[in-house]
């Protein structure tokens, strides 16, 4: 599947709430998801943006792990029905407001945290999700700034 129709998938579901085990259900499958974008980019994207993909694949990967917790009735992540990742710009813009969505999900999680742990863990949670999306705008600044060179060289 196309990762903006994943990325829209996963918008709506997060969108759709429910309760603390829901939300972080949905978000850890938007972090599965950044995390398969970013090592996707990483491997097969424009050159220029593969370094930070990798960055935004391990920051992913990170925002997983300290949730501490796989979602246990939801199978197979969403992430792994990624087939392609279609246009950069688009799938990235969308991935920005996925993560976005994830921090504003995870802050709500956390004011209503009945635990220590897990006021931290989405804490942490929330650190990561911030610098991933600071990462997807670093490429989406990168891309722009190639296709501003192109038409420069192109004349001269």
């Amino acid at each position: 599947m196309d990762a903006v129709r994943l990325i829209v998938t996963s918008r709506r579901a997060l969108a759709a709430g429910g309760g603390a085990p829901d939300l972080l259900t949905e978000v850890w499958q938007a972090q599965t998801l950044a995390q398969a974008i970013g090592s996707r980019l990483a491997l097969a994207g424009p050159p220029h943006l593969r370094g930070e993909a990798t960055g935004l694949a391990d920051l992913a990967g990170h925002g997983i792990g300290v949730l501490d917790r796989a979602p246990l009735d939801s199978g197979e992540p969403r992430a792994a029905r990624l087939t392609e990742l279609g246009d950069t710009r688009a799938c990235l813009m969308h991935l920005g407001g996925l993560l976005g969505d994830v921090g504003i999900a995870l802050v709500g999680v956390a004011c209503a945290a009945d635990d220590e742990a897990t006021y931290w863990s989405c804490v942490e949670a929330i650190d990561a999700a911030d610098e991933a999306r600071d990462r997807v705008r670093d490429m989406l600044r990168k891309l722009a700034e190639r296709e501003a060179a192109l038409p420069r060289r192109e004349a001269g």
